[in-house]
């Protein structure tokens, strides 16, 4: 692949420092975009506006990219039918009765397991435990910026540590490229030796039993429990009030099973079409045929069974479905420009230039913790994990072959490097979605949660290093 140098890299940086100065999230992707195909039209910037046009409107040529973006917009239906059904409100009557929720705590851990326990699709997840415990940290004055952390810190770890999804297949179909002999067995040899996932999920899980807050996310702490704000002045959280705001009717009983049913039904047909259109196999099936699949047929259950109920007649029912859509156009976009970053990323060729700038001489035992550096530059930059994988396995494997490192823990690096970019790079669709999840704004997400997560690189890189002169 050709690259431009480096000219490739110019983009993400100016994108990403006008994120988190402006906190502007459309301007700074819609920057990117336009910057990288001015670059590429020889710094015409009439022709970077039409490529970049063209590129934003091929993404819905693109039958997954569509797909996704139609799930996403869906998905704030969903959330409306359950708030206006009685059934969030049940659900979260019926979870403070039992003995699972006793305490800010509480909330948290059972956060995190919801989390971990929906691991097929990333995004589906992040929805999933998002819409179910934001209730419950709003009543117990948690910040939405923690829930956001949480669910962002379990999203792709969780799917690259469990791969009995499409990731797993993917990262195989990426070893079996590069001739591998048995790339199941050494996809499976790395799971225990990516120390960076494996650190932000417990790391996450500490956060919530001890409570240990740092830097900006003590902040929003002390702002909830001290003011009760939910969200700090001025934030511009990614999901509309109007959906986050939405109360049940008037008079409707508060039933827990209105939630439980339509999420139910979202989780159950997953994995069903993943098998249908992986032949059999769930790791082959399409994630994002599955996620769109999953919320209409949620959608349906719940309007049937609260048009059964008489809790909402056909008319109510439409105007739900199309109020939760509205509310949700915002993250739409956002995916929409995040799609065409990825186009843009690809004919600019920044991760080939930042891969090849970093094969300098190195001695042996230190490769496995400088390609999870460069993972994790590439992430970050880039926003994609699965673009880093494509980028650093190619490289990485030869490098194996040729230097004999430890197999394992040099595809381990890669892999870790490329899931720290997808957990906090602000022009990551994963930080995104968890950001609209959470209903909280999106620069503020990633302001939280960065400490923790560079903190889990810090203790990878170390774990890199020290195992890379043992193994």
């Amino acid at each position: 692949m050709d690259s431009y140098g480096w000219y490739s890299i110019i983009p993400p940086i100016v994108a990403i420092g006008l994120a988190i100065k402006t906190k502007q999230v459309f301007a700074s992707l819609g920057l990117f975009v336009w910057l990288g195909w001015t670059i590429m039209n020889g710094w015409n910037p009439l022709a970077g506006l039409i490529s970049s046009v063209e590129v934003v409107v091929g993404v819905w040529g693109d039958a997954d990219n569509a797909r996704v973006l139609i799930f996403s917009a869906l998905i704030g239906a969903i959330i409306t039918f359950t708030q206006k059904s009685g059934g969030m409100q049940g659900f979260v009557a019926r979870v403070e009765s039992s003995s699972l929720i006793r305490s800010r705590r509480s909330v948290g851990v059972f956060t995190w397991i919801v989390s971990m326990l929906v691991f097929l699709e990333s995004n589906f997840g992040l929805l999933v435990a998002g819409s179910v415990a934001r209730p419950l940290f709003d009543k117990y004055r948690i910040s939405r910026e923690k829930l956001s952390y949480i669910i962002d810190a379990t999203c792709s770890p969780k799917c690259i540590l469990i791969p009995l999804n499409a990731w797993g297949a993917y990262v195989v179909g990426l070893l079996a490229a590069q001739q591998i002999e048995n790339p199941v067995g050494l996809m499976l040899a790395a799971i225990p030796l990516n120390f960076y996932s494996i650190l932000a999920l417990f790391l996450a899980l500490g956060v919530i039993v001890t409570g240990w807050d740092i830097g900006p996310m003590r902040t929003a702490e002390i702002r909830v429990r001290e003011e009760g704000k939910l969200l700090r002045d001025g934030a511009q959280p990614m999901i509309s009030n109007e959906v986050v705001g939405v109360v049940a009717k008037e008079g409707v009983p508060l039933r827990a099973i209105n939630m439980i049913a339509p999420i139910g039904t979202m989780i159950f047909t997953v994995p069903v079409v993943l098998y249908l259109t992986g032949s059999g196999d769930l790791r082959q099936g399409s994630g994002s045929t599955a996620v769109l699949w999953g919320v209409v047929a949620g959608l349906v259950v719940g309007g049937v069974l609260y048009r059964a109920q008489g809790i909402m007649n056909l008319k109510e029912i439409t105007d739900s479905i199309i109020e939760g859509i509205q509310g949700l156009i915002p993250l739409v976009l956002v995916l929409m420009l995040a799609f065409a970053i990825a186009t843009t990323t690809r004919a600019l060729g920044t991760g080939v230039f930042v891969a090849q700038a970093a094969r300098a001489t190195l001695h042996p035992g230190l490769i496995p913790a400088v390609v999870f550096l460069l993972a994790c530059f590439i992430a970050f930059s880039t926003g994609t994990s699965w673009g880093t994988f494509a980028i650093m396995i190619p490289i990485v494997v030869p490098m194996i072959q040729l230097l004999d490192l430890p197999a394992a823990l040099t595809v381990a690096a890669a892999l870790g490097g490329g899931i720290f970019g997808d957990h906090c790079s602000p022009i990551s669709d994963s930080t995104v979605v968890a950001s609209m999840a959470s209903a909280t704004d999106h620069i503020d997400h990633v302001r939280t949660q960065l400490p923790y997560a560079l903190l889990a690189a810090a203790g990878a890189v170390l774990l890199f290093a020290l195992f890379g002169f043992l193994l």
